[in-house]
């Protein structure tokens, strides 16, 4: 028999729904803003801004962006350097999981209090860029995948999910004489997809959202990722010559530009959008059995 609600249920269901909904349009009144505005008149979007008149919409913004050679590149730089950094961080954090799940592994609380250590100090700025320097690894692509490619917090993760897998498969895997690599290859990373997968996403999305590091690393304009074109565009207000050489008014030289921006964010966008639903299925699982078990 359901228990009836009662008044406070009631209210603090209200309230609940009521600050869901502010958050949920919160989030999607801006994206749904930056995707109108991308399709609109540079005159229209400049002087009346948002227009649902078919006559007043466009493919302007998105014609010169796709004609610019600059975005092109930067689309190619941060997907080379998104999949290399999550691949090679990948690897790393899951053999380095593996020996911290074992009970024998002698000084194991010490490593992960070392481990620990480096989530909360680092070296700063400056030793870090001497670091790469004196490694002649400035104006390559190891200064932007290198530095990031332990990641303490995912190895934490991976750690805890190795240790909710049931101990048994491991010692069947010994009475059958399966060797250490055997069986983390084998048997191991087959029931990790959940937790791979959902880690591969966010080391994917962290590196494409990336632009700092690039910012201090390159001077290369040529390796320039995505994300320091998009700063080129939204924050100093510079298009690329070639997004409008054909312009000479400067008031059309404004509207262009405010149009690029919207139409930038949209196309930069477009590979996490494409990525989320073909991971969606795994982030439950991966996140929640990752984070029960200490």
């Amino acid at each position: 028999m359901l228990k009836k609600e009662s008044k406070i249920d009631k209210i603090v269901l209200l309230i609940n729904i009521t600050l869901l909904t502010l958050i949920v349009l919160s989030v999607l009144l801006p994206l749904i803003y930056v995707v109108i505005g991308s399709f609109m008149k540079p005159t229209t979007l400049l002087n009346k801004g948002l227009s649902f008149n078919p006559k007043d919409w466009s493919l302007t913004g998105y014609e010169r962006v796709f004609k610019d050679g600059t975005i092109w590149r930067g689309f190619a730089n941060s997907f080379y350097y998104s999949t290399l950094s999550t691949v090679i961080s990948l690897a790393i954090c899951l053999f380095a999981a593996y020996p911290l799940t074992k009970k024998d592994l002698v000084g194991k609380k010490i490593i992960m209090i070392y481990f620990v250590i480096t989530m909360f100090f680092n070296g700063g700025l400056i030793p870090t860029y001497m670091t790469i320097k004196n490694l002649k690894m400035l104006n390559t692509v190891w200064a932007i995948v290198i530095p990031g490619a332990v990641n303490v917090w995912n190895i934490i993760l991976i750690r805890t999910y190795y240790q909710g897998i049931p101990q048994e498969l491991r010692e069947a895997a010994i009475v059958d004489g399966a060797s250490d690599m055997h069986y983390f290859f084998k048997i191991l990373l087959p029931l990790c997809k959940p937790i791979i997968a959902v880690l591969m996403l966010w080391g994917f999305v962290g590196q494409w959202n990336s632009w700092f590091s690039a910012m201090i690393y390159l001077d290369n304009p040529d390796m320039a990722p995505l994300q320091l074109v998009l700063r080129k565009i939204l924050v100093k207000n510079q298009p690329s010559p070639g997004m409008i050489a054909d312009i000479q008014a400067l008031a059309y030289q404004q509207e262009i530009a405010e149009l690029l921006k919207y139409s930038t964010i949209v196309i930069s966008s477009l590979p996490l959008i494409l990525m989320y639903p073909f991971f969606q299925k795994y982030f439950e699982k991966g996140v929640l059995v990752g984070s029960i078990k200490g």
